[in-house]
């Protein structure tokens, strides 16, 4: 099967001409997120990567795809999964998802041989889901055990441990 204009832009352009291929030929923002979707590598994870960069927040384009892109998530390696997380960040979330998401990005961070990136956007996400559903709050405090935080750079378990306090996680005593 021969290689379509959007996959050849992908494989072979800097994200500069990317994006701006991706704004100029709004007709081809579909295929991007059904590639960012499927498991066509390289094209998948660099259609994921793309998208976040030239999607607004809340893009009503992406809207009908949330479940797709969260029924996918644990399939996808790593870099897949980072920019599908990143994607997912910039959405409005609806009740109909958020239980199953937390589920996902709750295992995507207990995996601590995961990428640092993914886990930690799986847990800006944990955040994200938490403050707009409290009573999860309960279930973050675990998360930052040290042995889900060791394997992190201090860079990253001070930006973790930050998000933490914003949720107002009064016994945090372990980074102080």
């Amino acid at each position: 099967m021969m290689e379509t204009k959007l996959e050849n832009i992908l494989t072979n352009s800097y994200k500069v001409k990317m994006i701006s291929y991706l704004k100029s030929h709004p007709e081809d923002f579909e295929e991007a997120i059904k590639l960012a979707i499927e498991d066509k590598q390289p094209y998948s994870w660099r259609a994921a990567w793309l998208l976040w960069s030239c999607m607004e927040k809340n893009d009503h384009r992406i809207n009908v795809y949330i479940e797709q892109i969260i029924d996918t998530l644990q399939s996808k390696n790593d870099n897949q999964q980072r920019e599908l997380l990143m994607i997912l960040q910039r959405m409005k979330l609806s009740d109909d998802y958020t239980g199953k998401l937390f589920d996902y990005v709750f295992n995507i961070w207990e995996k601590t041989a995961k990428q640092a990136s993914v886990r930690y956007n799986a847990f800006k996400l944990i955040v994200k889901i938490v403050k707009n559903n409290p009573e999860l709050l309960h279930e973050v405090k675990m998360l930052i055990e040290p042995h889900y935080m060791d394997p992190l750079s201090d860079t990253v378990k001070k930006i973790i441990v930050k998000m933490i306090r914003n949720l107002k996680i009064t016994d945090i005593r372990m980074f102080d």
